[in-house]
């Protein structure tokens, strides 16, 4: 059985609040773009939305989840919930 924290990847973005990644978007039915790539450090996460803000270039962007194709991360994903420390690692689960 999973914990009582769930993996979902609002809550992994929320872990690596502050890292810098790479987001990639597919936007279908979009004649001016299909696809764009956003850079930046993750800001903040929730169930439906990305907050990424780039210090070069002052912008920030909101990015909706369900146009999520994949993150790449510049450096390792931390993936533990520090909750209360009682709680093993997700990835000491095993899969259902």
């Amino acid at each position: 059985m999973l914990p009582m924290e769930q993996s979902f990847i609002e809550n992994i973005l929320r872990l690596n609040r502050g890292k810098y990644v790479t987001v990639h978007q597919t936007f279908e039915g979009n004649s001016e773009w299909n696809a764009r790539v956003f850079r930046g450090r993750i800001e903040e996460a929730g169930r439906d939305h990305i907050i990424l803000g780039n210090p070069d270039t002052g912008e920030y962007y909101l990015l909706l989840m369900v146009n999520l194709d994949f993150v790449t991360f510049d450096e390792p994903i931390d993936y533990t919930y520090p909750y209360d420390g009682s709680e093993p690692s997700l990835s000491q689960y095993s899969p259902r």
